[in-house]
C-alpha cells in the first residue's frame, strides 16, 4: 500500500504543478504572438482542427468549446469574437437548437493553425516532462 502523501507534499506538487503551467503559458504567449496568436487563441484553433481532422465537421457549441478549452463562456466569446474580426472562425447559428451558437474554423484558421502548429508543439515538447523519464524528487 502506497503511503499517503503529506499535505505539505501535496501543497508542494500542486504549486509545482501552477508553476509549470504559468511557465508553459508564457513561453507559449511569446512564440505564438509573432503569429498574432495567444495561448488561448492557438487552443481554440486547435481543437477546431482537431474536430475537422476527425472526419468530423469543425464546428463546436460555445459551451463544448469553452469545456474543451478551459475558459469561461465570457471569455471564451471575447476571444472568439476577436478570432473572427480576424476571419480565423465563424459563429452560426445551431440547426438544431436556434439558441446555440457553433464555432467554425475558416479555412484562414486551417492554415494559420498548420502553419504555427509546429512551433507549438515544440514549446509543449521542450516545456513539459517526458513522461517516461523518471520523476525528479
Amino acid at each position: 500500500m502506497a503511503a499517503k502523501k503529506s499535505e505539505r507534499a501535496l501543497a508542494e506538487e500542486w504549486r509545482d504543478v501552477l508553476a509549470l503551467h504559468a511557465r508553459t503559458i508564457c513561453e507559449l504567449d511569446r512564440a505564438l504572438h509573432q503569429h498574432g496568436l495567444g495561448a488561448s487563441d492557438f487552443e481554440v484553433l486547435d481543437v477546431l482542427a482537431e474536430e475537422s481532422s476527425d472526419g468530423g465537421g469543425c464546428a463546436y457549441r460555445v459551451q463544448e468549446l469553452a469545456a474543451r478549452v478551459h475558459l469561461s463562456q465570457s471569455a471564451l466569446s471575447r476571444l472568439v469574437a476577436r478570432l473572427e474580426k480576424d476571419g480565423l472562425v465563424t459563429r452560426a447559428m445551431c440547426s438544431e437548437d436556434r439558441r446555440g451558437v457553433r464555432v467554425v474554423l475558416t479555412d484562414a484558421g486551417r492554415a494559420r493553425h498548420a502553419d504555427v502548429l509546429p512551433l507549438q508543439r515544440a514549446v509543449l515538447s521542450r516545456m513539459l516532462p517526458d513522461p517516461s523519464s523518471p520523476p525528479s524528487v
